[in-house]
């Protein structure tokens, strides 16, 4: 197929209430706000992207606010006019630009959308996905109580999800575990610390103690950058450690498995600078036998059918965090929206994203609008 132009680049920022306030080992949040990127092209096109960045810099030095700095002054200038006949040749055309990973996710799809939309076929064909269906579970930031943790998991264990991830903190960690597990023995359960604990013999003996809880995996206890920390843990314990924010490059995953500092990979699509980057961490980690699964930052519905699309692969072996859109918003931006049965997503095997996105909800909810066509 001939190659393709980018003719016109927009992008919206905008904000939805979640339904349940979220607190993380970091902050709370009770709403989310992201940027999309649309990226059209001469024959017509449209393809969607989700720049799914943090507001704030506590996950990682990105926010929404950088993003939207580096999208409009460096990203969408160098998509435009492009000729293009593969993702990872449009993507070239901003490797320059050092990090800025969300940023460049949100391009990333866009052109993937766009890819699958020329090939007429859907995004997880294009990506090489095998399932028709992914497990989803949920993701559970810390409550004002016990008795509010457990409410929340009955929620959603009685909603059919079969897996819960668990947000830890220093002093929110093995009691809150022992409750989880007493109350729900057969729970697929595990704990996220976002990195929030010191490498000091105190943490370590958190985390013995949590060895003994069953538990499914511990993700990032430690610092970013800490992989020995990881290491040493790894070899401490028999619960797999699972690395996330540790993880944005091949070179970062190819240290992990080189130190066993992790033994499950946790997939971000946004982390790790988009779809192209994440199926290749994807490919490796399938061949130095790892599992991975794909986490979320909460995305809307053009981020969530990305994260859908890509957990179709094969070595998504564990639970991703692809739940409903109900779960997060009362209205999402894309029509219909993600649906969780049971605690499984369908996999769309419709062109493209797989959902029609709802542009003059966007438009509407906009509070900041770059358009290509409008600059000189």
């Amino acid at each position: 197929m001939s190659a393709s132009e980018i003719a016109r680049v927009r992008m919206f920022t905008m904000g939805l209430p979640l339904r349940h306030s979220f607190q993380t080992s970091s902050h709370r949040k009770s709403g989310i706000e992201h940027v999309l990127v649309e990226l059209t092209d001469t024959d017509g096109r449209v393809g969607w992207g989700e720049i799914a960045s943090p507001s704030d810099p506590y996950f990682c030095a990105e926010t929404v606010d950088t993003a939207w700095l580096i999208a409009t002054k460096y990203l969408a200038p160098a998509v435009r006019g492009a000729v293009w006949d593969e993702p990872k040749a449009l993507e070239s055309k901003w490797a320059r630009v050092r990090g800025h990973e969300f940023a460049k996710a949100g391009f990333s799809g866009a052109a993937w959308d766009l890819f699958a939309q020329r090939h007429a076929v859907s995004l997880s064909s294009a990506l090489g996905g095998t399932r028709t269906e992914v497990v989803a579970g949920v993701s559970l930031g810390i409550e004002p109580s016990l008795d509010a943790l457990l409410a929340e998991v009955q929620r959603h264990s009685s909603s059919g999800y079969g897996r819960v991830k668990l947000k830890i903190a220093p002093g929110w960690d093995v009691e809150a575990v022992r409750a989880v597990r007493g109350a729900f023995p057969d729970l697929d359960v595990h704990v996220d610390a976002n990195g929030a604990y010191p490498r000091t013999a105190e943490a370590m003996q958190v985390f013995r103690e949590l060895d003994q809880f069953n538990l499914t995996m511990i993700e990032q206890p430690f610092g970013v950058r800490d992989f020995l920390a990881h290491a040493e843990l790894q070899q401490s314990i028999e619960t797999p450690i699972c690395l996330d924010e540790s993880v944005v490059t091949i070179e970062d995953l190819e240290a992990m498995l080189r130190l066993d500092a992790g033994r499950i990979l946790n997939i971000k699509v946004s982390r790790m600078g988009g779809l192209t980057q994440a199926k290749r961490a994807h490919d490796v980690a399938a061949d130095a036998g790892v599992p991975v699964w794909c986490g979320g930052m909460h995305e809307f519905g053009v981020g969530r059918a990305a994260n859908v699309a890509i957990s179709s692969l094969p070595n998504f072996q564990l639970p991703s965090d692809v739940s409903g859109s109900d779960k997060y918003y009362e209205r999402d931006i894309i029509d219909p929206p993600v649906v969780a049965v049971d605690g499984v997503v369908s996999v769309p095997r419709d062109v493209g994203l797989g959902f029609a996105v709802d542009t003059g909800r966007i438009r509407e909810l906009a509070t900041a609008v770059y358009d290509s066509a409008e600059e000189k």
